[in-house]
């Protein structure tokens, strides 16, 4: 066959990994020709990166909680609240940031153990749940702001999360150097897992891409990584919020690709009762995976209450909606047991990047919800009918 035929063949089997990263390229190729490539400019995509950080991570634990069957709505206000905790912990408590982030990160743990409990010890359904949060968490940012307002936060070690940029060394001028060596270092990186990947497959007879696609992808994959990291390397080169982002996400892929616990959790998805009867705690899991919500609810109220140098009594308005979008335009099921940490990353670029193009194009705010409701809607009937077509 043909790289062409090839290609197709695989896009058709693989159409729900790949179907995101198509959507997202021509997302991306419509708003730089409509926008005459303002939005593909250094400046726009590092913001646009930037913006994409609180939600990332939120989605990254979303996917989590949407694969175990359950959803948390309660993860906006409570990244809102725990980013003016954090405010208030730097500038009334007068804590250095090195003690503020742990104690916040701690504090999100417990919060998601909360809801955790009442949804795997009371059987209370995590949506009434998690709404219960929401309310209680909307309360509370107006409760510990109601004195204040909006908390300026001066301290420059913690607003450099949201804002700052890894340093450079000065070898070729007018780019980031370093920027492009971890760019380079990341193309060598992918390679080699992929080789190392698709050999360990061949060694078990599992099937692979045929050799010609196997090549299509490393060097399509490596020219994007290049492609991002010069466009990054012509601003002020890779932010410390795409760098949490990235660790996060790499950790996170790590958990449910390659250890016990994150087959364990999939397993859940799959099939709770058979999970359950095969030595599974599926109560354990779900503190687990409640827990790890809230902690990087906590994550995100950090890298946003840092990135507006602030805390706002509306801080986390409707994060939990990007992040539940996210996750399922990144690939997640709505039955459980499918989607990938990597794809929710995938989705929140989408989202952002309809929400980036459209401001640039001066789109009015009420076409952009119909935009991202529309959108949405479109991840999830695509998701029903290649499950359909599945059966």
């Amino acid at each position: 066959m043909s790289l062409f035929q090839n290609a197709q063949k695989v896009l058709r089997e693989n159409i729900r990994e790949y179907g995101m990263y198509i959507a997202l390229f021509v997302i991306m190729a419509i708003f730089t020709v409509t926008t005459k490539g303002v939005f593909v400019s250094s400046r726009n995509i590092s913001n646009l990166l930037n913006q994409t950080g609180y939600i990332a991570v939120l989605a990254v634990g979303m996917t989590l909680v949407i694969v175990i069957r359950h959803i948390d709505l309660s993860v906006g206000f409570l990244a809102g609240f725990l980013g003016a905790v954090a405010a208030i912990a730097l500038v009334f408590w007068k804590l250095p940031t090195i003690v503020v982030i742990p104690l916040v990160l701690a504090l999100g743990v417990v919060a998601g153990m909360i809801t955790g409990f009442l949804v795997a010890q009371l059987k209370i359904p995590s949506f009434v749940a998690s709404l219960a949060g929401w309310l209680i968490y909307r309360g509370a940012i107006l409760l510990v702001t109601a004195g204040t307002g909006t908390i300026i936060i001066p301290d420059k070690i913690f607003n450099a999360i949201g804002n700052g940029y890894i340093p450079d060394i000065k070898v070729i001028p007018g780019v980031h150097n370093l920027t492009l060596l971890l760019g380079v270092a990341a193309i060598i990186l992918f390679i080699v897992s992929e080789i190392s990947d698709r050999q360990k497959k061949q060694s078990y007879n599992f099937e692979v891409l045929t050799m010609d696609m196997f090549v299509f992808k490393l060097v399509f994959v490596s020219a994007l990584i290049g492609a991002i990291t010069w466009i990054l390397a012509g601003y002020n080169g890779l932010s410390w919020t795409v760098v949490v982002m990235l660790v996060v996400v790499a950790i996170y892929h790590f958990i449910t690709t390659q250890t016990v616990l994150g087959r364990h959790i999939y397993a859940i998805g799959g099939n709770p009762e058979a999970a359950e009867l095969s030595g599974v705690s599926v109560k354990k899991l779900i503190y687990v995976v409640f827990g790890s919500m809230g902690m990087l609810s906590a994550l995100s109220g950090i890298l946003f209450s840092s990135r507006l140098q602030s805390a706002t009594t509306t801080a986390g308005t409707l994060f939990e909606m990007d992040a539940i979008a996210a996750a399922y335009v990144g690939g997640v099921s709505a039955a459980g047991g499918v989607g990938k940490v990597t794809g929710s990353i995938i989705g929140a670029l989408v989202m952002t990047s309809l929400t980036s193009g459209m401001n640039l194009m001066s789109i009015d705010i009420s076409v952009q919800y119909i935009v991202r409701g529309a959108v949405l809607a479109a991840a999830v009937i695509f998701d029903v009918t290649t499950r359909s077509r599945g059966k």
